[in-house]
């Protein structure tokens, strides 16, 4: 099953969690940070969310399970 992967601000610097994971990746960058989860989040075919500096959710990438991808 696949679990979300999240870039969530982090003690001044941004971290990568993965849902239900324990444990997590410190950046001192949000780009470093979403670099790093956009690769998890292709390899287990998962959503990468990115939060901003308030915690809110900015931006959703899916990478493998998109119930409504686009038409070519």
């Amino acid at each position: 099953m696949s679990r979300n992967v999240h870039v969530v601000p982090s003690d001044g610097g941004w971290k990568v969690q993965v849902e239900g994971g324990q444990g997590s990746k410190q950046f001192k960058t949000q780009r470093e940070a979403m670099t790093v989860g956009r690769n998890i989040a292709r390899s287990n075919r998962a959503d990468q969310i990115i939060h901003g500096r308030d915690g809110r959710i900015r931006q959703r990438d899916s990478y493998g399970r998109d119930p409504f991808p686009p038409r070519g």
